[in-house]
């Protein structure tokens, strides 16, 4: 089965990570995605934005294949993710996810969350397991409150946990599915600052968020999506500075 390798594939850190081309999809009649195309390279942090029901979210989800498509491309280190052949398994790996909701196993520690799917999907030694999300509950300045259950912790600190629980995969790319929509306006921000950390180390994260503050601290990239299309795209400055297209300049009226 293919893996999804630089060996396998012959990727190259020149080359997209993800490389997306004219991605459709359907549920039922209703056209979510109408050709959707973007590039994102290694280390880069690219923010999709847009109002509710523009597509934001089923993207990233076809990202790591959480949804198929219709029609089109999704390339992972030129791996093709909705391929026949493609290892899931793998993939997941490669691209971890943080959603808006924690997920967190509420009869289980902050440490046991965080080691769980290394020890029991990847089969790794949970002694080398335990002492990296020792590592990265420190990392997302949770220490102290490894042997913590979910419901002993603020919002924020069960949406770090989640992010010590992707970052425990040890990923190539993290997908952030509005993490901070759930949070009371207090907890955003120690969230947003781990998720900062994070870019800051060179990790490659894509975000769909309404954190325009962040958005334009952060990105490399900025994406405005509306009914399923790319309205507009550019650099943080470009996109709030100089919007060009009138749907962008309504949306950011609205919003700033």
């Amino acid at each position: 089965m293919n893996k999804i390798t630089k060996e396998t594939n012959n990727w190259t850190e020149d080359q997209p990570i993800v490389a997306i081309n004219n991605v459709h999809k359907y549920f039922g009649e209703l056209e979510v995605l109408k050709g959707i195309s973007m590039n994102i390279m290694k280390g880069e942090v690219i923010c999709i934005i847009g109002p509710s029901g523009s597509g934001k979210s089923t993207l990233i989800r076809c990202i790591n294949a959480l949804n198929d498509i219709n029609s089109g491309s999704i390339c992972v280190q030129g791996q093709e993710v909705h391929s026949d052949h493609l290892d899931k398994l793998e993939l997941r790996k490669k691209v971890g996810m943080v959603f808006q909701q924690y997920n967190l196993f509420p009869h289980k520690t902050a440490l046991e969350n965080v080691m769980m799917a290394p020890v029991q999907v990847l089969k790794q030694d949970p002694k080398v397991v335990r002492e990296r999300a020792l590592r990265l509950i420190k990392k997302v300045r949770l220490e102290g409150r490894e042997d913590s259950y979910p419901g002993e912790l603020s919002g924020g600190q069960q949406q770090r946990v989640a992010i010590a629980r992707s970052l425990a995969m040890e990923p190539d790319i993290i997908l952030f599915d509005e993490v901070t929509a759930a949070l009371d306006p207090e907890t955003v921000k120690e969230v947003l600052v781990t998720i900062k950390e994070l870019a800051e180390d060179g990790m490659t994260c894509i975000l769909v968020t309404h954190e325009m503050g962040f958005a334009k601290e952060v990105a490399d990239h900025i994406y405005f999506t509306d009914k399923g299309v790319i309205v507009e795209s550019g650099s943080p400055s470009e996109f709030f500075d100089n919007a060009k297209d009138p749907r962008t300049k309504e949306f950011l009226s609205q919003i700033l």
